[in-house]
């Protein structure tokens, strides 16, 4: 396939904004996967071309993350297994299937889980650390919650790092920015089980994955380094305005388009 250009600049601005935003919320895919279907390529090949770059991009931003000693690793190496099994199985369906009817499913949630994501919570305002873990949320909540949302990442992707930090966060109590942190090791692993599926069955553009993975990656690195200097309410603005973004994408995609 020839690539122009335009079509490397345009989507690269693209994929740098998706990695901010996604380094924060998650929702990145909002903007990138929209951006790169509108330059006329196969959606399964933006979709394995997008699945790499934003693994890339993921890593980027977990490492810094990781430095700060943000990641609660032992709930991450817990969830992993079900994260791989769950993105394995969505990718292989939408290979197969239309994703039409699990887009209007999410048009369901999604209203839910913003409303949730509003309501005020005294209880977030006392958030757990690695310590505070209670056998039930680490070895039961965290693996079910990871299949889920592996399984959506898999299948289609954008806003599973919204749905993690909400997640983590009001259910399961995990301070804002720790979720944040933590959900990165979840959609890093998704992504790339979900990239590898693609990849097997000649989904991915290399050359053009390439320059978008940079992009991505300082898009990543710049969010990421924000939201720890700024904190946690500035992370719960941006998870508002993906969350929107994501429902307003669905409606469009599924209802209008």
């Amino acid at each position: 396939m020839e690539l122009e250009l335009w079509i490397v600049v345009l989507v690269g601005l693209a994929f740098f904004a998706a990695g901010f935003i996604d380094s924060i919320a998650g929702g990145g895919g909002l903007i990138s996967v929209p951006a790169f279907l509108l330059t006329g390529v196969q959606p399964e090949l933006v979709l394995g071309t997008s699945k790499m770059a934003a693994s890339l991009g993921t890593a980027s931003s977990l490492v810094t993350y990781a430095r700060s000693g943000l990641v609660i690793w032992r709930m991450a190496l817990c969830g992993i297994p079900a994260c791989l099994v769950g993105a394995f199985l969505g990718s292989k369906a939408i290979l197969h299937f239309d994703s039409g009817t699990i887009g209007k499913l999410m048009l369901v949630l999604l209203p839910i889980g913003a409303l949730v994501t509003l309501m005020p919570k005294k209880s977030a305002a006392v958030s757990k650390g690695s310590a505070d873990l209670r056998p039930r949320d680490l070895y039961l909540y965290n693996p079910l919650v990871c299949l889920a949302l592996g399984f959506y990442d898999g299948f289609f992707g954008p806003g599973t790092g919204s749905f993690f930090i909400i997640a983590y966060h009001f259910f399961l109590k995990i301070g804002m920015v720790q979720a944040s942190a933590t959900a990165k090791v979840f959609n890093l692993a998704t992504t790339f089980c979900s990239f590898v599926v693609f990849a097997l069955g000649g989904h991915v553009l290399y050359l053009l994955a390439v320059p978008l993975a940079a992009a991505n990656m300082v898009g990543n690195v710049v969010g990421s380094r924000m939201a720890i200097r700024i904190g946690a309410g500035f992370v719960r603005r941006i998870l508002y305005v993906s969350l929107s973004l994501l429902f307003v994408s669905l409606i469009y995609k599924f209802f209008i388009e």
